[in-house]
C-alpha cells in the first residue's frame, strides 16, 4: 500500500462513521425514526442501561420514542470517529410522560462500525439523576437501588411490546 492509498484507507471511514453519528443525532433531533434507523447495521445491538435491543427492535424503539416525545429537543455536541469506533455526548430534554415531569438527561455513547453503519451502540447516562428528575422525590431517594432500574427496565419492555403488538412491522420481533 502506498502512502497516499494508506492515508485514503483511514480518512475515508472516518468521514463516513462521523457523517453517521452527525445523521443519526440530527435525525433525532427531527424525531426521523426511520432516518435514525437507516444508521444501523441490521445486525446491531443497542444498549443504555436499562434497555437492550438488537436488529428491527431498534428501529421500533426509536420509532416508539419520537412518535411519543411530544417536546423532546436533542442536542449532539461532541462527537468523533475512527474506522471502527466512535462517541458522542449529547443531551435530551423532555417531559417524562408518566410523571409529567421536566427531564434533563446528559448521555455518552460509544459506537462501534461494520459496513458504514453502526453495529454495536452503548449509551451511558447517570440514571440516579435521571430517576430523581423523572421519578421526583422516589427516584431521588431510591434511583440507586436495583429494584427502581428494574421496575423502569419492565415499564420500558411493556411499553415497547405494546408499540411493537399496534405497529404490524415490529409485531414479530418481541415474541
Amino acid at each position: 500500500m502506498y502512502a497516499n492509498e494508506e492515508l485514503l484507507y483511514y480518512l475515508l471511514p472516518l468521514n463516513t462513521n462521523q457523517a453517521v453519528i452527525e445523521q443519526l443525532y440530527a435525525c433525532f433531533s427531527r424525531k426521523d425514526y426511520q432516518g435514525m434507523s437507516a444508521c444501523y447495521h441490521p445486525d446491531a445491538e443497542f444498549s443504555d442501561g436499562v434497555l437492550a435491543v438488537k436488529g428491527k427492535q431498534i428501529a421500533a424503539m426509536w420509532h416508539l420514542l419520537c412518535e411519543s416525545a411530544n417536546d423532546l429537543s436533542v442536542e449532539c455536541y461532541l462527537w468523533n470517529a475512527d474506522g471502527v469506533q466512535g462517541s458522542a455526548d449529547w443531551e435530551a430534554t423532555y417531559t417524562f410522560s408518566p410523571t409529567g415531569r421536566k427531564v434533563h438527561n446528559l448521555f455518552h455513547a460509544r459506537f462501534d462500525f461494520s459496513e458504514g453503519k453502526i453495529i454495536r451502540h452503548r449509551e451511558n447516562f447517570h440514571f440516579w439523576r435521571w430517576a430523581g428528575m423523572a421519578l421526583g422525590t422516589t427516584g431521588l431517594l431510591l434511583g440507586w437501588t436495583p429494584f427502581i432500574r428494574n421496575q423502569v427496565r419492565k415499564t420500558a419492555v411493556a411499553n415497547l411490546r405494546e408499540f411493537a403488538d399496534k405497529h404490524p412491522q415490529y409485531t414479530a420481533l418481541f415474541t
